[in-house]
């Protein structure tokens, strides 16, 4: 299974538009490789790098196992994006406050579908997720706005 991204490459710069120094908007990605079976996947997007500790920037889940891609700015239809750190479910873009950091999207192929809402954390998903990864990828993408 694979994720990428037409707007950048893996260990690359994540262009400004994707941040909230431009327009905050979701990056394009596309899937591939997705492994028979699969009744949904499940997107987390982080930065390991924030000074206090891990910050969620995005995370989906129930997305349909046949989507190979999502448009930027756009969103993954009958998918639920659940609470993120900024404390609301959607995209937020990276904004880092001291030095370039790493963005993680990372992708899960899982044989289930999970029954969580919008109001779920990152944390609440990973245990959902618990014993029905099938797969798993990921792409890194770098930014620092200073």
């Amino acid at each position: 299974m694979k994720i990428q991204s037409a707007a950048f490459e893996h260990n690359q710069s994540i262009p400004r538009k994707f941040t909230c120094d431009g327009d905050n908007v979701n990056p394009p990605l596309a899937f591939s490789g997705v492994p028979e079976g699969t009744k949904g996947l499940a997107l987390i997007m982080d930065d390991p790098d924030a000074p206090r500790g891990l910050w969620v920037h995005w995370t989906v889940w129930n997305i349909l196992p046949q989507t190979t891609e999502i448009l930027e700015n756009s969103r993954f239809e009958g998918a639920i994006e659940g609470t993120t750190s900024f404390g609301k479910p959607g995209y937020g873009g990276p904004c880092p406050p001291d030095r370039e950091h790493r963005y993680f999207f990372k992708l899960y192929a899982l044989d289930t579908v999970l029954s969580l809402d919008k109001s779920s954390t990152k944390e609440e998903l990973e245990r959902a997720m618990e014993g029905h990864i099938l797969s798993r990828t990921e792409l890194i993408g770098l930014y620092n706005h200073q």
